[in-house]
């Protein structure tokens, strides 16, 4: 049997329109800062790769400031806190690229707000309005939103910057970008040549770029076809056959607003690593929490912050579905996962 892949909130296979876009841009020999013909024409690469991403996220072009990857854009919107009071929070469920500049404390300046968190898929946009009230400004992770759900903005306005990623949407690995809400260009961390209009030295990775404007623009379509309904009905058939096999196994969020794609489960008891090893092994996917962490598998620290304790923290595991997964993707996942987990509860007894 061939293997599934089950883990699309860690990277996404990459799109047909991305290769395809990254191959034509593999011929296109020119710097984008030249100013001969060659040189134009790879700066038309980007700025129209530039164009297809800030149609998805629906910003204006110049708003958008490509990087190397969200990582990158987070800590170059986390660079702008000296304009907001010099401290910057991200709480306690944010990806570890915002949670590792955090300086606590909800009442700072500069606030990480995720659009939906990539672990549990739980959607928090509530509290970026709250925040925007209270004149605080706001970084605001969209890497999980972006090709999935419309990006939309709440009453209480835009966020100050958005941060994005190429891979998570179809695109390669190793582009993101920062999207800028703000009147002023942020301060650079990368300095030198002053290429994205001096917001962010180093020359543009050209290929990657083109692929990231291309899987935007095809992302686009799949959210306004309402491809993802599809998606979110295998989400519910997986979690009501592993329900039904389980009566100590908890859905994650399952009464809040998610993800259509996302579901994150803990087993207390079983460990999430040894579930991901033994799903593995059968030909499946998945992962312990977010996989950016340069391979740990670990205690769901998500989970923790949301109050859950160690034994179920420590046995969730998140599945996390694409536009390409089957429903008999999801039925031989349920039957492999019923198996194993009927041998560890015999095991247990």
């Amino acid at each position: 049997m061939s293997r599934v892949y089950l883990d699309h909130n860690a990277t996404t296979p990459l799109r047909p329109e991305a290769r395809a876009a990254m191959l034509r841009a593999m011929d296109v020999v020119g710097n984008p800062s030249s100013v001969h013909a060659e040189g134009r024409a790879a700066k038309g690469v980007v700025e129209a790769a530039r164009a297809q991403v800030a149609q998805l996220v629906g910003c204006m072009a110049s708003q958008v400031v490509f990087t190397g990857s969200a990582t990158e854009a987070a800590a170059l919107a986390v660079a702008q806190k000296d304009r907001y009071g010099g401290r910057f929070a991200a709480l306690p469920t944010e990806h570890d690229c915002l949670l590792a500049w955090s300086e606590g404390g909800e009442d700072a300046g500069l606030l990480a707000i995720s659009a939906a968190n990539s672990e549990t898929g739980i959607m928090q946009p509530d509290r970026a309005v709250v925040a925007n009230r209270d004149g605080q400004a706001v970084v605001c992770d969209i890497t999980q939103v972006a090709g999935k759900m419309p990006v939309r903005y709440p009453e209480g306005g835009k966020p100050s910057y958005m941060i994005l990623s190429a891979h998570k949407i179809g695109g390669p690995k190793g582009v993101g970008a920062l999207i800028n809400f703000t009147r002023d260009d942020p301060l650079p961390i990368l300095r030198g040549g002053g290429q994205e209009m001096g917001r962010r030295s180093g020359t543009e990775n050209v290929i990657g770029i083109a692929g990231f404007g291309a899987a935007a623009e095809a992302a686009q379509r799949d959210v306004a076809s309402g491809a993802w309904a599809r998606v979110e009905k295998l989400r519910n058939i997986l979690e009501e056959s592993l329900e039904a096999s389980s009566d100590v196994t908890i859905f994650v969020g399952k009464d809040s607003p998610r993800l259509p794609n996302t579901s994150c489960f803990a087993t207390p008891g079983w460990k999430g690593e040894t579930q991901v090893m033994q799903m593995d092994l059968a030909g499946f996917a998945v992962s312990a929490g977010s996989a950016c962490s340069s391979g740990k598998v670990r205690r769901s620290r998500v989970l923790e912050a949301m109050g859950y304790d160690d034994a179920t923290s420590g046995g969730a595991i998140r599945v996390s579905l694409g536009l390409q997964t089957t429903e008999e993707d999801v039925t031989r996942f349920c039957a492999a996962w019923i198996d194993k987990y009927q041998r560890h509860r015999a095991r247990a007894a």
